[in-house]
């Protein structure tokens, strides 16, 4: 019975990954499985309630809301996940590099992402998309640069801790050079904890993106993007329309939600002293 009790609890573990799994499928499929064109208008129908022909209800153009979320999705997760893959990469280099280093370097780069920590990071992200120009690119760059801070904190902190372990020493002993400690032996021991790190901050890159865009920096109309599909819908929802703004809504909470569970979920796997 131990076996069994044991194989079925290892099941369980796995499920808070399937709402960011299935998410991904849905970006990816996304555009392919949308009922209708989501960017077809016929005003005739414009406002119009959910339906058994429009699930979600029609827009303002009368464009389908089910159709323009769903194709969001791979909009908002090419945002996220570029934006995250660029602070992850950039951040993590610069913070192992640091820790491993430390000195002068070390202080100088530890004043730079205090000072950077000590603004409002959204706002930091509005003054960068403003002097950048919107479109999708300046969204990401954006939301990288004000991610990068966590991973440079998050490997200077683990490599400093690490540098003096006795594998480090013995790997010294054995010939290894400084670049090879760094990249062959200690980087691969910070990666867990990056890789937790990635999946919590992907929520928040989402919503930082959507944000951005719901106040009219980024991503502009007609294009779907959950924040564009939101500011939209705003201006409707006191006058009774409120499916315009309310599933793309669910959409994004649904969204940072999931991958919030995901890196709960990594994070009691990975990292060591959440093991009991």
């Amino acid at each position: 019975m131990k076996p069994l009790r044991h194989r079925r609890h290892g099941a369980h573990r796995g499920l808070p990954l399937l709402p960011a799994a299935a998410l991904l499928l849905l970006a990816l499929l996304g555009p392919a499985i949308v009922p209708q064109d989501p960017f077809a208008t016929d005003v005739a129908i414009g406002l119009q309630p959910p339906s058994a022909a429009h699930w979600f209800g029609t827009d303002q153009l009368g464009r389908d809301v089910l159709s323009r979320v769903i194709w969001a999705t791979r909009l908002d997760m090419a945002i996220a996940f570029s934006a995250v893959l660029i602070s992850a990469v950039a951040g993590n280099l610069v913070g192992a590099t640091c820790g491993f280093l430390g000195g002068a370097l070390d202080r100088w780069v530890g004043r730079l992402v205090d000072v950077l920590m000590a603004f409002p990071l959204f706002v930091v992200a509005m003054a960068l998309v403003a002097a950048l120009g919107n479109s999708v690119g300046s969204v990401i760059y954006a939301t990288a640069l004000i991610n990068l801070p966590f991973y440079i904190r998050l490997s200077r902190a683990e490599v400093a801790v690490r540098r003096h372990a006795s594998y480090v020493q013995a790997a010294r002993l054995g010939g290894a050079g400084d670049a090879r400690l760094l990249f062959g032996v200690l980087l691969p021991n910070v990666l867990p904890m990056l890789a937790v790190q990635v999946s919590l901050n992907l929520g928040w890159a989402i919503l930082n993106g959507a944000g951005l865009s719901f106040i009219g920096l980024g991503v502009r109309p007609p294009t779907p993007e959950w924040g564009v599909l939101v500011g939209e819908g705003a201006q409707f929802i006191l006058t009774g329309q409120w499916w315009v703004a309310l599933f793309p809504g669910l959409a994004l909470f649904a969204a940072v939600y999931a991958f919030t569970l995901a890196g709960d979920a990594l994070r009691d796997r990975l990292d060591p002293r959440q093991r009991t």
